[in-house]
């Protein structure tokens, strides 16, 4: 019971001061329930009208009693506490009376009742229920101690000057800090809690606060303490003369919550603005800085305390300054908020470009503008950008190349007016399906290879036809795919075309001259080889002679010598052999001095080579050089035509005899000619003679035209084959080796999609 006292007290200050009845009982009833002995304790004042006993306070009513109400009573009660002033609560349970019924059904057994009259005039009683086992003796001095307090408080005590009827939560403390009375206010803020838990309502260092205040004699205002989720502000006043300090406090739970989230805000807004990379700032109605943000000194190059108290329009563009300054200010006036672009001057001298949006800040009676707040950015980039992208418009706008945008779905969303002419669309008439706009097979090749390969490089290129919607002969173009990425991960193209008409016909204009070069070098050649040729052919008419003469002899001597027919006979085999052969070196010669188209199909490149190795044989033996046949039988066909290939292998044969007659002349040489297929579709054919081979310096001229070591060379026959094998899809190049040049020529194999064409 060591509480008991200190509640106590607080009671009779409160019947002293006359607080209401209910404070009073509340105030009573929590200093005898601090008393560990007691469960709990009511107080109940007499109601003669109606002769029952009803609660005076905040504590739980009892469950109603048992019958009728309109027949309860208390009075039997009431009589029996007038006489003998204290009843145990098993004697009360057998009372024919309404609180008995209550009490009963309330299972409140243990304890006694005391007559107590708390109110002048009004009777009552005090119901304290004890713990089980408890005995009930020591209730009779707690009745008697409260029948005398009560006594001297209605007598002769008077309320305490200190607490009085402060509205506010106060308490009296000793100087070492212990409690020594509190007002209802405090009482009201515990609650159902215990005096023993004031303490904790208290700053945990408020024994020292109280030690200062009385030796400093002054009072200690504004002292914050945390009572779970409550926020209390407590002052202490001393009263040196007694020792004793008042401590009063107040609830500040949602101004002291308030005043934190502020500064937190505050703290935040002050991070973000100090963080931006947007100016902030503000200004007076004229526009002068009040105050930036520190951004301006990575946008502007002026540090803040640079920019108070100057004009903003002083940095504008001569050019923005007079149109921005007086729409911002009417519109700010009207609207309360405004947004410009504008240029602006950097502290180096150059303009950036700034957007900017305004909000007036207005005298809260008056409605005036009083001050301007505004958030700046650099938008110089976004307006490169966008006058960059205006340009690029007007590029493809004016572009004489045809330019076509696509969709995801593949379909034509915008032609430029080069587009249209080319595919004859009028500006109003729709825009077409892709695949009406495409020849052959070209859009499905554009579909099977240039989406893909946009996709996965960027971009696309490769040769088609467009065609016109108005029925003309389709256009060869040369096209290219732009694959696009737009900010939502979507693909998107762009497809630019090249008329390539002009280039077809210069490309057939130039295939007629190479041909009519080719066929001139042809001419040379067999110019040159005409002793050979001539003893090829020579040779066969010779024979014929002969075995005609021979013929007719054995006809004149047929009569006599009947065995001579079947020498006649083989004479006439003998000759058809040789003039069959006669024949065929015409027709080689015929054939090599073809002029007209090209004629591309599948060739045996073997067959091919060996008849160019015939037309130079006798040229070879001549100088003694020996050209070793190493072609295998089982080539894949190559694509060329014949009689160009012919002549290219013709032309590197007469070089590398011509490279060995040099290195050794009057000397037997040897040329080796092989082939083999390689491993990117392709035939490769190499002619490696025993010359004197070339520097670094020659072979990188030695296909270039008009280029020769010989004294009486042209220096087109290198140039002319390699446009020749180039013409063909192949590669002709030369290498250098220990012994003599070699020359390599890579010809594309005949797959089956290629066709003989001319």
């Amino acid at each position: 019971m060591t509480h008991v006292p200190v509640r106590l007290h607080s009671w009779l200050r409160l019947q002293r001061e006359g607080v209401p009845l209910a404070a009073r009982a509340d105030a009573l009833c929590r200093a005898l329930q601090d008393c560990p002995e007691v469960r709990r304790a009511f107080y109940l004042s007499w109601q003669p009208e109606a002769r029952l006993y009803s609660h005076a306070g905040a504590a739980r009513h009892f469950p109603p009693g048992q019958g009728d109400p309109a027949l309860a009573s208390d009075q039997r009660l009431f009589e029996h506490l007038q006489q003998v002033g204290r009843l145990d609560l098993a004697q009360v349970r057998h009372l024919d009376c309404w609180l008995a019924g209550r009490l009963r059904r309330a299972a409140i057994r243990h304890g006694q009742v005391f007559e107590l009259a708390l109110h002048a005039g009004q009777p009552g009683l005090l119901l304290i229920e004890v713990c089980e086992g408890v005995s009930l003796d020591w209730l009779g001095w707690v009745h008697d101690l409260l029948t005398t307090l009560l006594h001297s408080a209605n007598g002769t005590l008077r309320a305490s000057p200190l607490l009085g009827h402060d509205p506010q939560p106060s308490l009296l403390l000793d100087a070492q800090g212990r409690t020594l009375e509190c007002n209802a206010a405090l009482l009201a803020l515990l609650g159902d809690k215990s005096l023993a838990e004031v303490p904790g309502l208290l700053p945990v260092n408020h024994r020292e606060l109280v030690r200062a205040c009385l030796e400093q004699q002054r009072a200690i205002d504004g002292v914050e303490a945390q009572c779970q989720a409550q926020i209390l502000i407590w002052t202490f006043i001393p009263d040196p003369q007694d020792q004793r300090v008042l401590a009063r406090c107040r609830d500040a739970t949602t101004q002291v919550l308030a005043a934190r989230e502020a500064a937190t805000a505050r703290r935040l807004y002050r991070l973000i603005i100090e963080n931006t990379t947007d100016l902030i700032s503000r200004h007076t109605p004229d526009g002068r800085f009040l105050d930036a943000s520190p951004a301006s000194w990575t946008l502007l190059g002026y540090w803040p305390e640079q920019l108070r108290g100057r004009l903003a329009r002083s940095l504008f563009h001569e050019h923005d300054l007079h149109s921005l300054v007086q729409r911002a200010r009417d519109a700010l006036e009207q609207d309360g908020y405004h947004t410009m672009t504008y240029r602006i001057r950097h502290c180096d001298g150059h303009y950036l470009w700034f957007e900017t949006a305004s909000r007036a800040i207005r005298e809260t009676y008056t409605g005036a503008v009083v001050e301007v707040v505004s958030v700046s950015r650099d938008i110089t980039a976004r307006v490169q950008a966008e006058e960059n992208k205006r340009r690029l418009a007007e590029v493809v706008e004016v572009n004489t190349d045809p330019v076509l945008f696509i969709d995801p779905q593949g379909q034509v969303t915008y032609l430029n007016p080069a587009a249209r002419r080319l595919l004859g669309i009028a500006d109003a008439q729709p825009l077409p399906e892709l695949a009406a706009l495409f020849a052959g097979d070209d859009l499905a090749r554009l579909q099977r290879d240039g989406w893909s390969s946009a996709e996965r490089d960027g971009v696309w290129s490769g040769d088609a036809r467009l065609q016109p919607l108005a029925g003309a002969s389709s256009v060869p173009v040369s096209l290219v795919l732009l694959a696009h990425r737009s900010a939502g991960g979507e693909r998107y193209y762009s497809l630019v075309a090249r008329d390539m008409t002009e280039r077809e016909l210069r490309e057939a204009q130039q295939r007629r001259h190479q041909d009519e070069l080719a066929h001139t070098a042809r001419v040379v050649t067999l110019g040159e080889l005409a002793s050979g040729i001539a003893h090829e052919i020579n040779q066969p008419l010779a024979a014929v002679v002969n075995y005609a003469n021979a013929s007719q002899r054995y006809l004149q001597s047929l009569e006599s010598n009947p065995q001579a027919a079947e020498k006649v006979a083989q004479g006439l085999q003998r000759i058809t052999h040789h003039a069959t052969h006669a024949s065929q070196v015409i027709s080689r010669l015929r054939a090599f001095l073809r002029k007209g188209q090209r004629r591309m199909q599948a060739l045996d490149f073997a067959e091919v080579a060996r008849g160019a190795v015939r037309l130079c044989a006798w040229e070879a033996s001549n100088w003694q050089v020996t050209i070793e046949d190493r072609l295998p039988d089982n080539l894949p066909p190559v694509y060329a035509d014949r009689v160009l290939l012919e002549q290219v292998l013709l032309n590197l044969l007469r070089n590398a005899i011509d490279a060995n007659r040099e290195r050794h002349p009057g000397q037997p040489s040897l040329i080796l000619m092989a082939a083999q297929q390689g491993s990117a579709g392709n035939v490769e054919i190499t002619v490696h003679d025993q010359g004197p081979g070339v520097s670094e310096s020659q072979l990188a001229q030695l296909f270039t035209p008009f280029y020769t070591s010989k004294p009486d060379g042209l220096g087109l026959g290198l140039s002319m084959s390699r446009s020749i094998i180039e013409g063909f899809g192949g590669e002709l190049e030369a290498r250098r080796q220990a012994v003599g040049l070699l020359m390599s020529c890579r010809l594309p194999l005949a797959g089956p999609t290629r066709q003989p064409q001319e």
